[in-house]
C-alpha cells in the first residue's frame, strides 16, 4: 500500500490556537512548520506573521523600520478576525 503524501490533510497536525515563529518564544510548535500554512487577518492572507492567537484575535508582525535595542524589528500587534489554514 502506498504511503500518503505529506500534503495529505490526514497527515497534517491540527493548527494550534497560539503559535510563534520565534524558537525562543514559549509557543513554538515544530510540527506545524513542517507543512505550508497561512494566517488570515480580517479576510486578508498575511505572509509576515511572527506570532498569532486565534482565540484572542491578534497577530504580531515585524515593523519595517523600527528596531529594538538588540537590533531585532519591533513587533506591531494587529487585532481582528484571525484564521489559520493549510496552503
Amino acid at each position: 500500500m502506498p504511503r500518503p503524501s505529506p500534503a495529505c490533510w490526514r497527515c497534517q497536525p491540527a493548527l494550534p490556537d497560539r503559535l510563534a515563529a520565534n524558537p525562543r518564544s514559549p509557543h513554538p510548535v515544530a510540527e506545524s512548520f513542517e507543512h505550508k500554512s497561512g494566517i488570515g487577518v480580517n479576510g486578508k492572507a498575511r505572509t509576515n506573521v511572527e506570532e498569532h492567537c486565534i482565540r484572542e484575535g491578534w497577530v504580531t508582525i515585524p515593523s519595517p523600520n523600527a528596531r529594538e535595542c538588540y537590533g531585532n524589528p519591533m513587533q506591531i500587534t494587529v487585532k481582528g478576525t484571525v484564521g489559520a489554514f493549510y496552503a
